[in-house]
């Protein structure tokens, strides 16, 4: 794994029936879930997507439940549904509705729209939707708002936020509160670094 210089992180690796017991090891107070296939990766088959997208995922939120954390933040979809009528956005909706009665402290859904920047595995429609998302972006106004794109590392720096609340309830952040979020991270930082 490459991390930057002088980063610390400590990784903990485990088949996945034994997730339950690394997420404990972790001693953790938040958990991030930003777990995720494709219809390619799996061939097509919609169970195989569902194991991962909805089953794995509420697995994770259980076994981090269990292990006493009680904030969770879910990357999910912009568009998640469960009465969608579209398979992708109906199985991240009803995950979402399943980890809100999981008893969480806090919940922190996030539904960004396309995401933008340096990914491992990009497919070629997505890597023309990269190109063309500034643009696109100035034409996803009103409603259409939550729709437009946003870079990785803003919502990485969401992320980090995120993490730092400490009031309890269960929210859902779309693409302006995505990019409020990742404004505080970074105004956090470096006022950090400027002291």
């Amino acid at each position: 794994m490459d991390l930057p210089a002088g980063a610390r992180m400590e990784v903990l690796l485990a088949p996945v029936e034994g997730w339950p017991e690394a997420i404990a090891a972790s001693r953790a107070d938040v958990f991030v879930c930003a777990l995720g296939t494709t219809m390619k990766d799996v061939g097509g088959d919609r169970d195989a997507f569902r194991a991962v997208d909805h089953d794995l995922v509420l697995a994770s939120a259980k076994a981090a439940r269990d292990a006493g954390i009680r904030h969770m933040i879910l990357v999910s979809s912009v568009g998640a549904d469960a009465a969608s009528g579209n398979f992708y956005l109906r199985t991240k909706g009803e995950v979402e509705a399943q980890l809100r009665k999981l008893g969480f402290a806090r919940l922190d859904v996030l539904r960004p729209g396309l995401l933008v920047g340096k990914r491992d595995a990009v497919r070629p429609i997505e890597r023309l939707a990269m190109v063309f998302a500034p643009v696109m972006n100035l034409f996803l106004n009103g409603k259409a708002r939550r729709y437009r794109s946003i870079r990785t590392s803003d919502l990485a720096d969401t992320i980090l936020a995120l993490a730092q609340e400490r009031s309890a309830g269960k929210f859902v952040h779309e693409h302006d509160a995505l990019r409020y979020a990742a404004k505080r991270s970074v105004d956090y930082r470096e006022a950090r670094e400027a002291a």
